[in-house]
């Protein structure tokens, strides 16, 4: 069921994605070749808590860390380590997910780790401007699979590929919500956008023609490409108005 949030909900929603936003240009002080991703979740950790905040991640269904940290071939769900140390060219998505006051926000960015080679900027680029058309194609009345039309239609000219099996999600008053937010056009126009729904768009993009991932068998949760090449994310939380949107995990 998809819930159409009030005025006052909207409100502290709103604050939860502005914390969400915080908390990741904190993270991306954080990020160096030597640095290991448990040591990343420790910090971030803290500074979610010093705002008078719930790391939602955590204990979420059993993941045992604050933040989701995915590193080059993991597409999402990476679990924080101490054994895990980021490498010059290495790229990592950051996912924070924060609970203030009861309400969630949610929003994620892959970050270069020192200088990476030119043809992975580009990947990062376009699939940052994947986003950023999807957001532009989220308007009220239009279907909601206008958003995964477009990300499809965009990334797979340069050889790319988006995630079919995972994508965005209502959010807010719980971490996961409907709708569900395919990243591909998956043909159905059945579902709109009204004023008052919020959600994510989170486009997952392999750097390959091959959108297969599989789950780590030893925990269950780190998802990879299944032929070992990149991937990265973006993600944003936004509230559709009556006129437009909003990105609400933007500062």
């Amino acid at each position: 069921m998809i819930v159409i949030k009030t005025a006052k909900q909207i409100a502290g929603i709103k604050k939860s994605c502005q914390l969400a936003a915080q908390t990741l240009k904190y993270t991306s002080t954080l990020i160096e070749p030597g640095v290991t991703t448990g040591h990343i979740d420790d910090l971030v950790h803290q500074y979610i808590l010093d705002h008078h905040a719930i790391p939602a991640p955590l204990n979420y269904k059993g993941f045992p860390k604050s933040i989701c940290t995915s590193v080059n071939d993991v597409v999402c769900h990476g679990i924080p380590s101490y054994k895990v140390k980021l490498k010059q060219g290495d790229i990592i998505n950051i996912d924070i997910t924060t609970i203030l006051d009861g309400f969630y926000g949610d929003t994620s960015v892959t970050f270069p780790v020192g200088k990476i080679p030119y043809k992975t900027q580009l990947f990062l680029r376009r699939t940052k401007k994947a986003l950023a058309l999807a957001i532009a194609a989220a308007l009220p009345g239009a279907p909601v699979n206008n958003i995964g039309k477009t990300i499809q239609s965009y990334v797979e000219p340069f050889g790319y590929s988006p995630v079919r099996q995972l994508g965005g999600h209502g959010v807010g008053l719980e971490f996961h919500e409907d709708p569900f937010i395919y990243h591909f056009d998956t043909g159905s126009n059945e579902t709109k956008l009204k004023p008052g729904m919020i959600f994510t768009i989170e486009p997952m993009i392999n750097a390959s023609p091959s959108w297969q991932i599989k789950i780590d068998s030893k925990d269950s949760w780190t998802v990879r490409t299944v032929d070992g090449v990149l991937s990265a994310q973006f993600e944003h939380t936004i509230l559709i108005t009556p006129t437009s949107h909003q990105i609400l995990t933007k500062i």
